[in-house]
């Protein structure tokens, strides 16, 4: 299956980034891709108000989304904010959620590891799910996870429990001393804990494109990529945006498992 990670940076305007949602899954569909995964935080970046734009999956902002995936034939997979605790009188916070839609694909993904690091508090304005969400496109199961998650080794591990051949990780990652090694390290880390295929794709970096950070909000460093079930990088993009294209082979996970079998040897303690 061929799949296509579009490392885009999103702003404020919610319509805007629906049109970069549009224009890179015609693209990865034109270049053969059945999936496409776009980062977190899609709808709107980080740094600006979300509960202001937080709708339910069947709202006009994830319909629009699904209406591009059907028109187009392809499965898309994109960071937005649903609802989260709410009283009389609206949301008080929302949730991190992965939206994934497309031909005979419905599923959802809200971010259970908040990240409360680096001086910032996801957890002021974000309600925390609640457990491992797979789902399977083209004969492939995919795993969800979203940023901070990919620090938690314990729900890769959960969705590759669940028959998940490539963890998905969506991400606006913190820039900083040391953050794109730490996220290419992760990344490999995952894939090699689980013996899946890791597709990491994050929001490109803003400074590459002259745009100044928003205080201490995560807002992307790029470097998405692809990784083999045994750790390699099979293709990475830089800090700008960009189109990343694979082709996954579920008998090179069947392979690694088979040589490498740390999910069955796996010991609780």
């Amino acid at each position: 299956m061929k799949i296509a990670l579009a490392q885009i940076i999103t702003g404020r305007d919610v319509e805007a980034n629906l049109a970069l949602v549009e224009e890179h899954a015609r693209r990865a569909k034109d270049g053969g891709a059945g999936l496409v995964v776009f980062p977190e935080a899609t709808m709107r970046a980080f740094g600006n108000s979300l509960i202001d734009i937080a709708e339910p999956l069947n709202g006009p902002w994830a319909t629009r989304v699904r209406a591009i995936a059907a028109d187009m034939g392809i499965v898309i997979v994109a960071g937005m904010f649903t609802p989260g605790a709410s009283s009389g009188e609206g949301p008080l916070k929302v949730r991190n959620t992965l939206l994934v839609t497309g031909p005979g694909v419905e599923a959802s993904y809200d971010k259970v590891h908040l990240f409360d690091a680096f001086g910032f508090l996801e957890s002021d304005t974000v309600d925390a799910g609640t457990g491992p969400v797979t789902f399977d496109a083209g004969g492939v199961t995919f795993g969800l996870a979203t940023c901070y998650d990919i620090r938690f080794p314990a729900l890769f591990t959960a969705n590759a429990d669940r028959g998940a051949v490539a963890n998905i990780i969506c991400a606006s990652w913190g820039s900083g001393p040391g953050k794109v090694e730490q996220w290419q390290l992760l990344a490999r880390a995952r894939a090699v804990d689980t013996t899946t295929y890791v597709l990491a794709c994050g929001q490109g970096d803003p400074a590459t494109q002259g745009i100044e950070p928003r205080g201490a909000a995560p807002t992307g460093v790029g470097h998405s990529a692809v990784v083999s079930p045994f750790g390699e990088v099979l293709e990475e993009l830089d800090a700008a945006p960009g189109l990343l294209f694979a082709d996954l082979d579920p008998a090179a996970v069947k392979e690694a498992q088979t040589k490498l079998p740390v999910l069955a040897n796996r010991r609780e303690f």
